[in-house]
């Protein structure tokens, strides 16, 4: 599925033995000092060799001075580019084998079309060779000093940004574990998904958290988030470029729909990925998963001394959708014995302040803890109020010690300057939160997570293309909807019976054949929505009608301008069921793409539709069934018969298939609509466009995006 090519040990670029800085220099003041210096401390501290290449000086603060790499009298790991004539030396460093690079230089694909094609000439010396290059436009985030006092598992940052990633690394300052950051600037080369993969692999990795301004190979990362996954490590995300639902390249309802965010996050969702939107919040999420051991139970409980602060932490969590079970009625005659018969105890719990610090505390805490409905423990306290408090926290950390299940405590103080917040808490390594709707984030994000990696665990093979498929007609272009109703018959998808009629007799001869009443509609590869031109007539219940109608259409469709009429099409009409959509195009980031939804004429408007990435399994198109909002009318809404589920699911397989098949050929697909009746789903109509490669989607693009544009370099 991925088009990337094998990478090397990335140990080597992270740990390496050897480093040579090419643009080395000690004159005061250039920036080029700065960062040779900062690599040659960074080495000096991994035990590790920096050697300044350069042919302008001798020495380089006192160190012998390198010509040419080729000079170097030891086999190099990683080469430093500080000077801007990459293309120029990046032959040099390919002739002397070195396995990685990294590049500052700015003025590539960031910048523009002549940046563009001089990132295009990089991509080509380096292909077949043997050396992996970061960035360009990257900067030296990989060689950061991170903390070995800090115990637990880690968190692993990959991010195109540098700036973007300092606010989330500085959780060191917190007590936050870190190991490695990979700042993969424009992904010339070695791109997010290399390193989210080789990441996953390392033991001490708890989790990945990423800032992604787009994806060079979209089903690459898509398949490194699914190999972490499955490795237990989960990846969370800023990917930024939402934008208006809506592409211009598209024909179909399913293109229209198919807006590049959209499936930007039904593709993370889909591989387990943790999409969230602010930098604070990639930090929670991604030290509460790293800290925290697999949950034992899905419930959420809420412990606070005030009755409004846990009514406030309950209804957020119960809006995210996490279950608050009621407690046990053995757990709330114990909470009875400490808190007062008049407080609530049945989750949300509330203490009524005095019991929680006290020797009342712990008891309550293990209480809690006990219950086998409670997963996680939600812990808000909004404001300081020494010494209560005080020995709250302490007896927070406490109870945490003694249980595998998360203590998430929420610290709501303004100031954040408190000994129990600032020593107590942060040196826990529990997870801690400054605001509760970031710990609603995390808490949800933390049961998905362990949720989705079981069903994961649980799926079988994925669909793959097949050896035989059913050919493409070679004109391209848009379809008749007869000739795109053959074509996804043949890929067992049921349809209307329908005959095209070149004149009225004909009409009213397959009409009686059919079978009366039925659906008369221009036949016309040129009119797209026919119903928008009033191009389609229902129940046609007799002879006369029929021919009529024949008249009618072919005048209304004679004032279309520019209009290819092929004559009219006589189909049988299908009465009753829940009109849906299911639809297919092929994503620029990630391939085919499919999408079901509530259809008919109105579905761009209510815009009720839910999209996967091929491939995926049957459950998943399940799932996407079932996650609309429509999906009542579907399940037998008001008395009505529910709707055949698994006959839908086998027109979005269909329709998969399709998709996985003809990849590369620009292919788009609109059903719609398909009546979903309690005997099955018949597709009523259908849209097929081929319209070559797909073009490379600027608003997901790594390189070259709106975002990318405004700016000439990555802090």
């Amino acid at each position: 599925m991925s088009t990337s090519k094998p990478v090397p040990d990335l140990d080597r670029f992270f740990r390496p033995r050897a480093v040579a800085v090419v643009g080395a220099s000690d004159t005061e003041g250039r920036p080029t000092t700065m960062n040779w210096r900062r690599i040659k401390e960074w080495a000096e501290r991994v035990q590790a060799t920096a050697y300044p290449v350069t042919p302008k000086y001798e020495t380089v603060d006192g160190l012998r001075a390198y010509p040419r790499l080729a000079d170097l009298p030891e086999p190099i790991d990683v080469a430093v580019l500080l000077i801007s004539d990459v293309l120029g030396i990046i032959p040099d460093v390919i002739e002397a084998r070195i396995p990685f690079a990294i590049s500052f230089a700015a003025g590539f694909a960031e910048t523009g079309a002549d940046g563009a094609a001089r990132q295009r000439e990089l991509e080509r010396l380096l292909d077949g060779s043997a050396t992996r290059l970061l960035g360009p436009n990257t900067n030296l985030n990989a060689f950061e000093t991170f903390r070995d006092d800090l115990p637990g598992k880690a968190i692993a940052l990959v991010t195109q940004s540098g700036h973007q990633g300092r606010p989330v690394f500085q959780g060191q300052e917190l007590g936050i574990r870190f190991s490695h950051w990979a700042p993969t600037g424009n992904e010339a080369d070695l791109e997010s998904a290399d390193f989210v993969r080789y990441l996953a692999g390392l033991e001490e990795t708890g989790a990945i958290a990423a800032y992604i301004e787009g994806f060079k190979d979209g089903r690459a990362f898509l398949d490194a988030a699914r190999y972490a996954a499955g490795r237990g490590v989960p990846v969370v995300v800023v990917k930024v470029g939402r934008t208006d639902i809506g592409a211009s390249w598209a024909q179909s309802h399913t293109g229209h729909l198919a807006g590049s965010d959209t499936v930007v996050s039904a593709a993370l969702r889909q591989a387990g990925v943790i999409r969230v939107d602010g930098l604070d919040e990639l930090l929670d999420t991604a030290a509460m998963l790293a800290r925290c051991a697999p949950p034992t139970a899905p419930g959420v409980c809420v412990y606070s001394i005030s009755g409004g602060t846990s009514a406030h932490m309950a209804d957020m969590l119960s809006a995210a959708g996490l279950d608050l079970p009621e407690l046990s009625e053995q757990t709330q005659a114990q909470l009875h014995e400490w808190i007062a018969p008049y407080l609530r105890v049945t989750n949300p719990v509330d203490s009524g302040g005095h019991p929680s610090g006290d020797w009342r505390g712990p008891k309550i805490l293990d209480a809690l803890l006990a219950d086998p409905a409670v997963g996680v423990l939600v812990v808000p306290i909004t404001g300081a109020f020494p010494p209560m408090s005080d020995v709250f926290v302490n007896d927070l950390v406490e109870a945490a010690a003694r249980t595998s299940k998360p203590v998430c405590v929420v610290w709501g103080s303004p100031t954040g300057l408190e000994e129990a917040y600032r020593t107590v808490l942060l040196g826990s390594g529990i997870p801690v939160f400054r605001t509760f709707r970031n710990c609603v984030t995390a808490v949800a994000a933390y049961l998905g997570h362990h949720e989705f990696r079981a069903r994961l665990l649980a799926s079988g093979p994925l669909p793959e293309p097949t050896a035989d498929p059913v050919p493409l007609p070679s004109s391209g272009g848009t379809l008749t909807e007869a000739d795109s109703k053959a074509f996804v018959a043949r890929y067992g998808v049921r349809v209307t019976r329908d005959v095209l009629c070149a004149d009225a007799g004909q009409a009213v001869e397959a009409a009686s054949a059919l079978g009366f009443p039925v659906v008369l509609k221009v036949a016309s590869p040129t009119i797209v929505h026919k119903s928008d031109h009033g191009l389609v007539l229902t129940g046609c219940a007799s002879a006369a009608e029929v021919h009529a109608g024949y008249e009618l259409l072919m005048t209304r469709a004679a004032a279309v301008p520019d209009a290819q009429v092929d004559g009219v099409l006589v189909c049988e009409q299908v009465d009753g069921g829940v009109e849906t959509v299911v639809g297919l195009v092929e994503d620029p980031v990630f391939g085919p793409t499919v999408m079901f939804g509530i259809g008919g004429t109105a579905v761009e408007i209510y815009r009720d539709v839910a999209f996967r990435v091929a491939p995926f399994s049957r459950d998943e198109a399940l799932a996407m069934i079932r996650e609309v909002r429509g999906f009542p009318l579907l399940a037998g809404a008001r008395g009505t018969a529910p709707a055949d589920l698994e006959a839908l699911a086998d027109v979005v397989m269909a329709v998969q298939q399709i998709g996985l098949d003809q990849a590369g050929s620009g292919i788009e697909l609109d059903l719609n609509p398909v009546a979903a009746r309690p005997d099955g789903a018949v597709t009523l109509d259908a849209v097929l466009t081929v319209s070559g490669p797909a073009a490379v989607n600027s608003t997901n693009a790594t390189c070259g995006s709106p975002g990318n544009l405004a700016r000439s370099s990555r802090a």
